[in-house]
């Protein structure tokens, strides 16, 4: 049983069901840009996800918010700063490290993706303007 077998083995269908995707896309941005291979652990309890050019990426469900999912960012970076600024509208933020999404909604891919290049990429756009969006 994989890692993310095994932390999801007791969250709700549609909880994995969505970190399945976040995981698939993850894994799918990495490889359509070349930014390498990415790991997979448990950091702080979470599904943490990596590349050798990343800001570490993790996801989770938690029971105290059973209708959510989040992604979880470095809060010393400016990953959350910038999507507020990008998209202030299409996403809940909370704090400087979190982006909670709806389980009743399906995902927005054209939101979530260039959220999720950044942060896979980031220490090679931390130096640009909005990150290089």
């Amino acid at each position: 049983m994989s890692l993310f077998e095994q932390k999801v083995a007791n969250y709700p269908a549609t909880a994995k069901a969505a970190l399945e995707q976040l995981k698939a896309l993850i894994f799918d941005i990495s490889l359509t840009y070349g930014l390498g291979e990415v790991s997979e652990n448990l950091k702080w309890g979470e599904l943490s996800y990596g590349t050798p050019h990343s800001s570490p990426i993790r996801i989770d469900w938690k029971p105290k918010y059973p209708n959510h999912i989040s992604i979880y960012f470095n809060c010393q970076t400016k990953l959350v700063d910038t999507f507020r600024e990008l998209y202030p509208d299409d996403l809940e933020f909370h704090g400087n490290r979190e982006i909670r999404l709806s389980l009743d909604n399906a995902i927005d891919t054209a939101v979530i993706v260039p959220c999720l290049l950044m942060a896979l990429n980031y220490k090679n756009l931390k130096h640009q303007h909005l990150l290089g969006a």
